[in-house]
């Protein structure tokens, strides 16, 4: 069976995408939107019709089994998925590709590319999902290097060991985010990081990225998780400690979380987990003023109960999402938990809003599954 492969000139798979029916639905909505008169329709690039220059290097022998110069692994190693990269896309910009693109399967693999690439004066480039939107996968133009190496770590994808006790696990990086979640799932263990990148990117990204998830408060980023690294420089393995939280000098997973790959790849991780939630609670509240709403969102969080959720949406962007009706401020709350329900919590939140000026449907909150109906469903699908 043939791999799913992902758009070149997007986010998703290949045969995912609008259909002609709901791009004419959706050319006038944001035609008036942004006042333009009609929108030009770029059709996408394909891989065939773009030519890329040689690799300026050669594979050694030794690595031939986990390299590749493929024309369509090279294209879709040249980008992250900003808006300027898209723009250069679209306009057929493939001038800077990288000229090899490695995939280890273990971690010796990437010693011995690393190894090659310092012999070669070649550049490494770490590359998880490729949804960086900071030019961190793109090629450089350097006259320092030789050549580009991509080092991609999809095939290093696995949860390595659980520790139920401690609720913890050994991750590779390369490891996606459904696939994680996929892993621990049976256990009725979630790690419950979830960036808006979650389907197409992985575990060592969010680390060297410093990423950030959907949780409002408490545990926001990636680093309140992590426990322990095991990283690949070019000039040996570092493993940092999986020890409890002390003050003895600067951290060494510091050094590396938020480092945007400059010092080393992430190989594996020891990242703390939870259990799944099994109380949930969640709501919108409309706000007629947007600045009473802030107000609101402030008192909250200085309140100690810890929403889960607590997003506020201006009356513009609530529209665009489909969630909202123009003229109201929208705030987003949910409270979730695996021991205790939440009513107390979310009653005090709402009496807060309230006093705010907020409006909430108090029926709509006592439905099961209401966290994902109205316009917080509607908000969520956009997210997500």
């Amino acid at each position: 069976m043939p791999e799913q492969r992902r758009k070149l000139y997007g986010w998703g798979w290949e045969d995912e995408g609008l259909t002609s029916e709901e791009l004419k639905r959706l050319d006038p909505i944001w035609a008036k939107r942004l006042g333009v008169p009609e929108f030009e329709i770029t059709p996408p690039p394909t891989a065939e019709e773009i030519t890329l220059r040689p690799p300026r290097i050669a594979i050694p022998s030794s690595l031939k089994d986990i390299c590749t110069t493929g024309h369509y692994e090279r294209l879709t190693h040249s980008y992250g998925k900003s808006f300027p990269d898209s723009v250069r896309i679209f306009n057929r910009d493939f001038s800077n590709p990288p000229d090899i693109v490695a995939l280890p399967r273990t971690e010796q693999d990437i010693v011995d590319v690393f190894d090659w690439c310092g012999s070669a004066g070649a550049a490494a480039i770490p590359y998880g999902g490729g949804s960086s939107v900071v030019g961190g996968v793109e090629p450089p133009r350097s006259e320092n290097y030789r050549a580009t190496v991509t080092i991609d770590l999809r095939y290093l994808g696995e949860v390595l060991e659980i520790d139920p006790v401690s609720e913890a696990a050994r991750i590779q990086a390369g490891t996606y985010g459904p696939a994680l979640e996929a892993q621990l799932k049976p256990l009725g263990l979630t790690l419950r990081h979830f960036p808006q990148s979650f389907e197409f990117s992985t575990i060592g990204g969010w680390i060297a990225t410093r990423s950030g998830g959907h949780f409002a408060t408490l545990h926001t980023h990636i680093d309140e998780l992590v426990e322990s690294l095991r990283v690949v420089t070019p000039k040996g393995v570092i493993e940092t400690r999986r020890l409890p939280g002390d003050g003895a000098g600067p951290s060494a997973d510091r050094l590396f979380i938020g480092s945007e790959g400059i010092f080393g790849i992430i190989t594996e991780a020891w990242m703390r987990l939870r259990k799944r939630p099994t109380f949930r609670s969640g709501t919108t509240v409309k706000f007629a003023d947007f600045y009473k709403a802030a107000d609101a969102v402030r008192v909250i969080s200085q309140a100690g109960l810890y929403p889960a959720n607590c997003r506020l949406l201006d009356a513009q962007e609530a529209a665009n999402a489909g969630a909202g009706d123009g003229r109201h401020a929208l705030l987003v709350l949910a409270f979730e938990s695996a021991g205790h329900p939440l009513d107390a919590w979310m009653n005090r939140t709402l009496e807060i809003c309230g006093d705010h000026g907020g409006e909430y449907d108090r029926e709509a909150l006592e439905k099961s599954g209401s966290h994902r109906e109205g316009a917080a469903g509607a908000w969520r699908n956009a997210f997500v």
